[in-house]
């Protein structure tokens, strides 16, 4: 690698940032990023064995930080109901807060992975994404129901359309390039809109 490899490497990684959001996956080129980048496929490949490596290094920390947001999610969600916290505990933290804590910061490498992705092992990243919330929160719903909430009854297909078409609704926003304060918006709009129907489900729903 050249002798400032820091300063080498962040230019590298900014040039393939610019090709994949472009031109997608299927459509760049080691080449092209190569000139972006001001140096010859030979020099790139001294950085990334291929392709598919100069995108999964850009994508795979975000995914990482996201699977691990979950798993903690995961954790607070079942304390809180095991500890019978008052229910606006369960819905404290939401997929909002997902949005807010780990993309936003990172909006360019999640906006690459939900539009540029396709030719990737990343290419079905939100309905991967449904299908393990899916299960989760059909778990959640019998560990409610044995603790006595009057939990509704759903079908997995169901609770697939309402995930799909919440996670969606949260992810948008990055897709179409909103700025922070434009996201920030959105999600108060979205957090109104499905926490109550999400509260219902549950059996959580306070009476009027």
């Amino acid at each position: 690698m050249p002798r400032d490899k820091t300063l080498s490497h962040e230019k590298v990684n900014r040039a393939i940032r610019e090709e994949f959001l472009e031109k997608g996956f299927e459509g760049a080129s080691v080449r092209s990023i190569g000139e972006r980048a001001g140096m010859t496929s030979a020099g790139l490949y001294r950085h990334y064995p291929d392709k598919a490596a100069m995108f999964d290094s850009i994508v795979a920390p975000v995914i990482n930080a996201i699977e691990q947001w979950a798993s903690d999610h995961k954790k607070n969600a079942y304390e809180h109901v095991e500890n019978r916290s008052d229910d606006s505990d369960l819905f404290a933290e939401t997929f909002l807060d997902l949005i807010r804590d780990i993309i936003i910061p990172h909006k360019v490498e999640f906006r690459l992975l939900l539009t540029s992705s396709r030719g990737t092992k990343y290419e079905n990243f939100v309905n991967d994404f449904v299908l393990s919330n899916q299960t989760e929160m059909m778990k959640m719903f019998g560990y409610l129901k044995s603790k006595g909430f009057p939990v509704k009854e759903i079908s997995e297909e169901e609770l697939h359309i309402l995930l799909s078409a919440y996670l969606t609704a949260c992810f948008e926003p990055v897709v179409h390039g909103f700025s922070d304060e434009q996201i920030e918006e959105h999600l108060s709009t979205v957090r109104e809109f499905f926490l109550p129907g999400w509260r219902n489900l549950m059996g959580m729903q306070k009476e009027p």
